[in-house]
């Protein structure tokens, strides 16, 4: 395949007219100034797509990324742009393939496939691994028999804790091992062409003689996908005679002031792997064991940092309520220690793939439902309820815009993107905020602490903000939710269904939906849209970012807004970017402007030119949600569903957290067969269904209050 694009060059040039051939035998995709220039052989830089990721951005239906692997550089990302979006798709097609073809390796088929003999070294590997599994059994039971002896106890606590540890990575390495057989990847060398003989001819021999291939003896050859020193000119011979490049390159004039979007973010190194020398599994007991105590020891010296055991009640149980109350300070490590594992996971999904029904590891899950997570956008619950305290249309307006813009911020719990749970079919979350300066009583007797116990969280009063969620439908997944505040009379529901997709080095999730604000002593509601979230950079350090295009609108006052979300640029900016215009009914220009950042400030910029700060997220405090304790809640709300694979996150078992959350799926599954057999169809227990396909709270406050008022006048 040939043909032109655009390659992103640097700064001063941007981009440039390239000819491209891919070339999928050789597994490269060479350019040139000009197909005059190709025909000539004179080849301005090539990619190697061995072991390459292909990117896409969702907002840009006309460019791509190839990422090439490395051992002895950083990644190098190479930007493309086509004319159109079925341009992009034939090209992002071709190179996915010819990615695929080069991803097995190649060995020599006299020579006995040295995947066997990796083969059995993972074997053994494993078969250690169940001696030390059984080993570390055997301390257990006697840390159990010297209960009395407080000194033996705490040297058995502190051997279990060293060896719990080298468990873990013993585990992981193998693991890794397996991932690492199965992206084995062919040895360099020189392309040899079309060839209905497996013999190499005498030429490419003697080519191949003089770059003697390294002895590779597991059976896995690294990848050497990284920068090539400059090549200032190369051969004037047509490209299927020109050797394959060992890396990929660039001319020197354009890529020295190449600039990506590396985010000031250093590819992480993966320290402190233990490896296990082994030869034959067949060693008596009594080495095993003086291996096992070796081990110890040495992890006794290691001073990496431990996960911290799990909160504990006086009674010596779980605490599992404190799980959710603290912020984990070894989440980044614990996402740089699994590159790899998501490496071999890009490999099993193409561009664009509907990633809804793919198994991601347990490893990248946030210790929170989704459900969860949309309550924490009500962190500022004083922001909401005040929506009802403003005088006129236009200030209620801008207030929902400033509700809607500083609730984003407060969603998000942890510096690394990781995924919530996904909610099971009929689970619920619910909960209520304090509304902070209100200066109510905590006596239920007193005005505005009347419990409303027809409401959606019943011991939540007048004066409080309550919350309700339930996971409504699974295929697709949709979940509703509801809050109101009673005292203020104001509420808001809402319906989304995410929907996620594939984008190469990043994952997009379209949110599908829409929220209402209903202001019911001014009959005012404000309907809006919801922005689409990106994980970025899912190899290193991934991190979250919002894009698109979203609006804001009230039928009954004409006021509305547009507000787009905008994603970092490769070439430049600053992440979370927004801009919203807000304007009246009939005009053109917007009254208000607002400019900055949903994470951190944002000004505002009025018709009659004055400015002022809108918003500063930094300097808004969160309010606490409040939740029934775990063994005080339903079988089907969140925190109880899930708290096993809370347990196990949190203190980094990661066969805990994956057992756990495969009985929940179990269960889902099983439940669903049997209705599927008996012919049931699943009832939801708060939310009902409308006409148009959207979900509302059964009762509502605008009903409620109707209701009261209806039987009132009966009376």
């Amino acid at each position: 395949m040939e043909g032109s694009l655009s390659k992103w060059t640097n700064m001063v040039n941007g981009w440039q007219y390239r000819w491209f051939v891919l070339d999928d035998n050789a597994g490269l995709l060479s350019y040139y100034t000009s197909k005059e220039k190709m025909m000539r052989g004179a080849r301005r830089g090539c990619v190697r797509l061995r072991g390459a990721i292909i990117g896409i951005d969702d907002e840009d239906d006309s460019t791509f990324t190839i990422t090439t692997s490395s051992c002895k550089d950083d990644p190098k990302t190479f930007h493309f742009q086509t004319r159109n979006g079925e341009e992009r798709e034939r090209w992002i097609r071709a190179l996915e393939d010819t990615i695929l073809r080069h991803s097995n390796a190649r060995w020599d088929p006299k020579k006995s496939l040295p995947k066997h003999d990796f083969d059995r070294k993972v074997a053994e590997a494993d078969a250690y691994l169940q001696l030390l599994i059984e080993q570390i059994k055997l301390i257990e039971t006697k840390k159990s028999a010297a209960e009395e002896d407080e000194e033996k106890q705490k040297k058995y606590s502190a051997i279990l804790l060293q060896a719990n540890a080298m468990l873990n990575s013993v585990k992981h390495t193998i693991v890794q091992l397996q991932i690492a057989k199965n992206t084995a990847i062919p040895v360099n060398g020189v392309y040899r062409g079309p060839s209905n003989s497996i013999h190499v001819s005498p030429p490419l021999s003697h080519v191949a003689a003089r770059a003697p291939e390294a002895t590779v003896q597991t059976g896995i050859e690294l990848g050497s996908e990284c920068v090539e020193p400059r090549v200032p000119t190369l051969s004037n011979v047509v490209d299927r005679d020109l050797p394959v490049p060992q890396f990929s390159y660039s001319s020197s004039d354009e890529d020295d002031d190449y600039f990506d979007a590396a985010d000031e973010i250093p590819t992480p190194i993966v320290q402190n792997h233990i490896t296990l020398q082994v030869s034959h599994v067949n060693i008596s007991a009594r080495s095993d064991n003086e291996r096992l105590h070796s081990s110890i020891e040495s992890a006794a010296g290691d001073k990496r940092k431990e996960p911290p055991l799990p909160p504990i009640k006086g009674d010596g149980s779980v605490d599992y309520d404190a799980l959710y109350e603290e912020e984990s300070e070894t989440e980044m490590d614990s996402m740089e220690s699994h590159g790899s594992v998501v490496t071999h996971l890009l490999s099993q999904v193409k561009i664009g793939m509907d990633l809804t029904k793919v198994a991601l590891p347990t490893f990248i899950l946030e210790r929170r439902s989704l459900l969860e997570m949309y309550a924490d956008y009500f962190a500022h619950p004083d922001q909401f309820v005040s929506i009802a305290d403003m005088s006129t249309p236009k200030e209620r307006m801008v207030q929902v815009i400033r509700w809607y813009l500083c609730s984003f911020h407060a969603g998000r719990k942890s510096g690394v993107a990781k995924k919530p749970y996904n909610p099971i079919l009929g689970e619920i979350f619910r909960c209520h905020w304090n509304i902070p300066n209100t200066g109510y009583s905590d006596n239920i007797t007193d005005s505005g602490n009347k419990l409303i116990s027809d409401g959606p969280v019943p011991w939540c009063k007048e004066n409080q903000l309550a919350f309700l969620a339930e996971q409504v439908s699974h295929h697709p997944p949709v979940s509703a939710f509801y809050a109101e505040h009673v005292g203020k009379n104001i509420s808001f529901g809402a319906h989304v269904w995410t929907k996620s997709k594939f984008l190469g080095l990043s994952i997009g999730v379209h949110n599908v939906g829409k929220g209402w604000v209903n202001v019911l002593q001014h009959g005012e509601e404000y309907v809006l849209t919801f922005p689409n979230g990106y994980g970025r950079s899912i190899l290193t350090i991934p991190w979250v970012e919002l894009g698109g295009t979203v609006t804001i609108s009230c039928l009954q006052t004409g006021y509305h807004a547009t507000i787009e979300f905008l994603t970092k640029p490769f070439y430049g900016g600053k992440r979370n970017r927004i801009t919203c215009q807000a304007f009246q009914a009939g005009d053109k220009k917007p009254f208000l402007v607002i400019n900055g950042e949903w994470s951190g400030m944002m000004e505002a910029k009025w018709s009659d030119g004055k400015s002022e700060i809108f918003a500063d997220v930094k300097e808004l405090s969160t309010e606490r949600k409040l939740v029934k304790t775990v063994c005080e809640q339903e079988e089907c709300e969140s925190r109880r569903v899930w708290r096993d694979v809370t347990v196990g996150l949190r203190i980094n078992d990661m066969d805990k957290a994956t057992a756990a959350k495969c009985a929940i799926e179990q269960k889902q599954r099983d439940e669903a067969r049997v209705r599927k057999e008996n012919n049931i169809t699943w009832q939801t227990k708060l939310f009902k269904e409308t006409k148009d396909g959207g979900w509302v709270y059964i009762k509502p406050l605008v009903d409620r209050i109707r209701s009261s008022s209806d039987q009132t006048n009966v009376t």
